[in-house]
């Protein structure tokens, strides 16, 4: 007989439903098909999605966990506000990470890196020019995870990692934004040029200016959302009913 332990290893040869009805949440709330402060009542998300609602339940308590969900008392699961103060902490982090994860990009990334980096650059300019707004994001989330890794900044890019929903979530707001595809990729490409010339401080300071320009964007369309949300509580809410719904309360 062996004395070997049992192997731990967990087979597992397909997504989970759990994992696919979390990922379709995910997908819905960054690309605002659920609009945020809007309620998301379980019994809806069973039948849009399929599943049950224990599934359900665990899908929004892991949106929770990542921020893109809150917990109301009295009133339950909603949409989770984008707020100002919130997205400036966002892009400080993101200011501090990424500076220096390009600044470590340039002065340890090999030949291989950089090419890895520029193919990132031209999928994300294929991407704005087919208005792939999905593709932008994910191909964005590659450059960065290869520049972090090509700088041995595996730490800091788990810290990113725990953010990126609601850094998606801020990405989809500002990739729509009038030329920014055309802003963007020449940023990157301002990043690409000063790790390839092992230059760390241009580096940081090309990943920083990156940072804030996006961020700028983004207090911009917050600001413009905040503003027209305040002006709707005044008005009051727009009534979407017909003819006969609105003859029947006379």
């Amino acid at each position: 007989m062996s004395d070997a332990l049992p192997s731990l290893k967990v087979e597992r040869r397909t997504t989970t439903l759990r994992e696919l009805a979390l990922e379709k949440m995910r997908a819905a709330i960054v690309d605002a098909h659920f609009r945020p402060g809007e309620r998301l009542v379980e019994r809806s998300l069973c039948e849009e999605l399929g599943v049950s609602r224990t599934v359900v339940r665990e899908v929004l308590r892991h949106l929770e966990t990542e921020g893109l969900v809150d917990s109301i008392p009295n009133q339950g699961p909603i949409v989770a506000i984008l707020d100002l103060d919130t997205a400036a902490e966002i892009y400080e982090i993101r200011a501090l990470l990424e500076g220096e994860a390009a600044m470590a990009c340039a002065q340890h990334a090999d030949e291989s890196t950089h090419a890895e980096l520029a193919g990132c650059i031209e999928k994300i300019q294929a991407a704005f020019d087919a208005q792939d707004h999905q593709a932008v994001r994910a191909f964005t989330s590659a450059f960065y995870e290869c520049m972090f890794t090509g700088g041995k900044k595996s730490v800091a890019w788990g810290i990113v990692q725990s953010l990126t929903a609601r850094i998606n979530r801020l990405r989809a707001l500002t990739i729509a934004s009038d030329d920014r595809g055309r802003q963007a990729v020449q940023e990157m490409r301002r990043i690409l040029a000063a790790i390839r010339a092992r230059a760390p401080v241009e580096a940081r300071d090309a990943a920083t200016a990156h940072v804030e320009r996006v961020a700028e964007i983004a207090r911009h369309v917050l600001r413009e959302g905040q503003e027209s949300a305040e002006t709707r509580g005044r008005l009051g809410p727009v009534s979407h009913r017909g003819p006969a719904e609105l003859e029947r309360e006379r």
